[in-house]
């Protein structure tokens, strides 16, 4: 590595805080999983040691928060381990019947994603399944102020490389940040911008549900709908001609929207607006492909009606999504965040609730479209699918996520154990499933 420290953005600033809170209202901080569904029993010995070296490559995977004299915060990188003073792989193994559930398999990865990290040293954690003899599952638990989601996948897709050309590849990674310690005059300026938004959106009685008693550590459950290739081309030609060509997004989320205002309305909350956030990777395409490791998003925020019909839905989406854009509020919220960076942890957590007025989001939303991961297998197997398990914010402790890996759709339910029933988080998963595929019933 060229340096000892990599300064922060505001956005990595962000992420710690809601790391910070989920320490103090969960099980672990703010975790999420990456999953690999492979079509081989990999060999543990063999994925564990390859796991072991490529890791070595990256000392900073073992480093922590601290603070320059200047007040800028950034990840202290250790330098080059030595033996004694490397970490040994947090990797762990398990077996499950060839006829097992789906829900065996989900128990399983939803204890590896609420196990904390032994130390504030250790980002990453490694869950090989093995599913009967022939089939294996491959899951990285980590910290999200080491990754974002994209990162975590382009990761995964740089180790399959360092199989293949060694420390070559890792040579062409290089991990730098400036301070951003100047420009004041346009950070204020993307402030006042993103303030205005934001209180536009106070205005709005939003709704959301009621977090459980936080006395004991809880965890978060999971449910993935994995769409085949047949519903998941459904699903693209049903948002084309509901939304329009390359409007997934608008369509996904409006179908989400009448799926939880259903959840509100049989808890008895009519219907109400519900303020959703949704993140936007700010890297370029031809410029940022490098950018690995820690966190390149930012947000946009959406005000949306539980009793509007399905059109009137997306139509909504898409003129926020639109105005939002055009205001320049993705770039400027990434922008002002620099100006977070002054704040502790505990204060900066304060400070975002009152800039939303205490208000609560309904649910988080995303849709990371296309899989970084550019391989078709891991480790000589095939790679059957890809899908994320992220824990959310509490609150809401309410997430829905979608991505797509080979051409396929998935759907990742994510909420804190106790904010919904079972029945309930059945109910859901069913409901989006039937939505997406099914237009005319909604």
């Amino acid at each position: 590595m060229p340096t000892s420290k990599y300064y922060l953005s505001g956005a990595d600033w962000i992420v710690s805080a809601l790391d910070y809170s989920l320490k103090k209202t969960t099980n672990a901080g703010n975790i999420a999983q990456v999953v690999f569904m492979l079509n081989f029993a990999v060999k543990e010995v063999e994925v564990r040691e390859s796991l072991k070296m490529f890791i070595k490559e990256f000392p900073l995977l073992q480093g922590s928060i601290s603070r320059d004299f200047n007040l800028a915060p950034y990840w202290k990188i250790p330098k080059i381990l030595s033996k004694k003073e490397y970490s040994d792989l947090n990797f762990k193994v398990y077996h499950i019947a060839n006829n097992s559930s789906h829900r065996d398999l989900m128990s399983i990865l939803e204890k590896s994603i609420n196990e904390p990290f032994k130390s504030d040293n250790e980002h990453l954690a490694f869950h090989l399944v093995y599913i009967g003899e022939r089939e294996s599952c491959m899951a990285m638990t980590f910290d999200h102020r080491m990754f974002d989601a994209h990162g975590a996948e382009a990761f995964l897709d740089l180790f399959q490389q360092y199989l293949a050309d060694g420390s070559r590849i890792v040579d062409k990674i290089h991990i730098s940040a400036p301070a951003g310690l100047s420009q004041w005059g346009s950070k204020f300026r993307s402030g006042k911008n993103v303030n205005r938004q934001l209180i536009a959106l106070s205005k709005n009685i939003t709704g959301a549900l009621p977090v459980p008693p936080l006395e004991t550590k809880r965890g978060f459950t999971f449910r993935v709908l994995s769409f085949n290739q047949q519903e998941s081309e459904k699903i693209y030609d049903n948002a084309h001609n509901k939304a329009g060509y390359f409007m997934e997004t608008p369509y996904l989320l409006a179908i989400t929207v009448q799926k939880i205002d259903k959840l509100f309305k049989k808890r008895g909350i009519q219907s109400c607006n519900y303020l959703v956030p949704m993140t936007v990777d700010m890297r370029s395409p031809d410029k940022d492909g490098h950018k690995l490791f820690f966190n390149h998003v930012s947000y946009l925020f959406f005000i949306l009606k539980g009793d509007e019909n399905l059109d009137q839905l997306i139509m909504s989406i898409k003129r926020q999504m639109y105005d939002q854009i055009k205001a320049g509020l993705p770039g400027d919220f990434f922008e002002a965040s620099m100006l977070s960076r002054i704040a502790p942890l505990a204060v900066l957590r304060k400070i975002m609730d009152l800039l939303f007025r205490k208000k609560t989001f309904s649910f988080i939303f995303s849709n990371t479209g296309k899989s970084p991961y550019q391989h078709s297998e891991f480790m000589g197997a095939g790679v059957k699918n890809i899908f994320p398990m992220p824990s959310v914010p509490v609150p809401p402790g309410l997430g829905i996520f979608f991505n797509v890996f080979n051409g396929r759709f998935n759907a990742v339910i994510s909420c804190l154990d106790g904010l919904i029933g079972e029945q309930e988080i059945t109910e859901l998963e069913e409901g989006l499933k039937e939505g997406v595929l099914n237009v005319s019933d909604v």
